[in-house]
């Protein structure tokens, strides 16, 4: 997809690619709190809060069309992502073209379930391209926000500050994927009663920190059967025995020249199916929406790799890896399998 000028981008719309499997998709919000936990980095705020967005198969014609985020959550965004002259207004963000519904009527069954965790300081808006093709191919996708992490999540209280967001130099990495760990642990204890949801079939995936965050999910949870890290650390380094995806960019993992050392570290403690992908002219973002929306905006600057493949790549990777790990090589739709994989 070629960059739109300036001029072009006030008149474009921000869109998201269509899902490629055969259902529609439908979309609803939870707002959870933990309260057998305090929230770690401001305690005084009382317990663990979560939100979490359900996308899901729905019956054709149901519901309403959803937003992408609110307007607090895109003045939020657009201000986290500031560029001077502005790449993407707020009024753009909220106005994303998504392909899920509001209120859509569920297909009946029990579907497998997959948890999305957003990379540390996006909200979990940044992975709907995944969840709603995800959704589309049979699977319940639920994107999780975890509190005080994100500079655009907002809560019932409001958009909450990310707090969080200087930890990392000072508690390290491996700390805030163990507590996201225990948050993802929770979300699937409250998600247990839902019919949508078959709790014997769970994967984790998450981007940057939130694919840390699926490593030590698994670790402490056995009803995670499979993860997927999209270009995130590995911490910490520890043992693995079940099946675990690593896909990631050049700049940060390539194993020629990688500026990360944990994946190195934990593939011999893999001991499960595993795999590793570098996407070649992948950034950190290629793997989620924000480059295919900075792109619609009017970012002139080529990307290595076309935002538009980025996301179709991480759909299809993930999917065949999900099929093949969840539902023995056979799509929940049925017929969308490991030969959908692009490139």
């Amino acid at each position: 997809m070629p960059a739109v000028s300036a001029a072009e981008a006030d008149t474009a719309g921000l869109s998201l690619p269509a899902p490629t499997g055969r259902d529609a998709v439908g979309r609803s919000t939870l707002a959870l709190t933990d309260r057998n936990r305090t929230d770690p980095w401001v305690p005084e705020a009382g317990p663990r809060q979560l939100m979490v967005t359900l996308f899901y198969p729905a019956v054709r014609g149901t519901g309403s069309r959803a937003s992408y985020v609110d307007a607090d959550e895109a003045a939020a965004l657009a201000a986290r992502f500031h560029t001077d002259p502005p790449v993407f207004t707020a009024e753009k963000l909220a106005g994303t073209r998504t392909w899920s519904r509001v209120g859509a009527n569920p297909l009946p069954g029990k579907r497998p379930l997959v948890l999305l965790s957003p990379g540390f300081t996006v909200p979990r808006h940044t992975l709907t391209a995944l969840a709603e093709d995800l959704a589309s191919r049979g699977y319940v996708a639920a994107a999780v926000d975890h509190a005080f992490e994100s500079s655009a999540a907002k809560f019932p209280g409001g958009v909450l500050p990310c707090a969080a967001c200087g930890l990392p130099e000072k508690i390290g990495r491996a700390a805030i994927a163990l507590s996201r760990g225990k948050d993802l642990s929770f979300v699937l204890d409250e998600l247990r009663d839902n019919p949508m949801i078959d709790e014997r079939q769970v994967a984790v995936v998450g981007h940057s920190l939130g694919g840390a965050a699926a490593a030590t999910a698994m670790r402490a949870d056995r009803r995670v059967g499979a993860g997927v890290n999209l270009d995130g650390p590995m911490e910490p380094v520890a043992p693995l025995d079940r099946p675990f995806l690593l896909v990631g960019s050049p700049e940060i993992h390539d194993p020629a020249a990688t500026k990360d050392p944990s994946w190195d570290a934990v593939w011999p403690l893999m001991t499960g199916w595993k795999r590793r992908l570098t996407v070649a002219g992948a950034d950190h973002y290629a793997f989620t929406d924000l480059d295919l929306l900075v792109q619609q905006a009017g970012f002139e600057e080529p990307f290595p790799l076309d935002p538009a493949l980025g996301i179709r790549l991480t759909r299809a990777h993930v999917a065949a890896f999900l099929d093949r790990q969840l539902c023995g090589g056979a799509s929940p739709t049925m017929g969308l399998g490991a030969a959908d994989i692009v490139g």
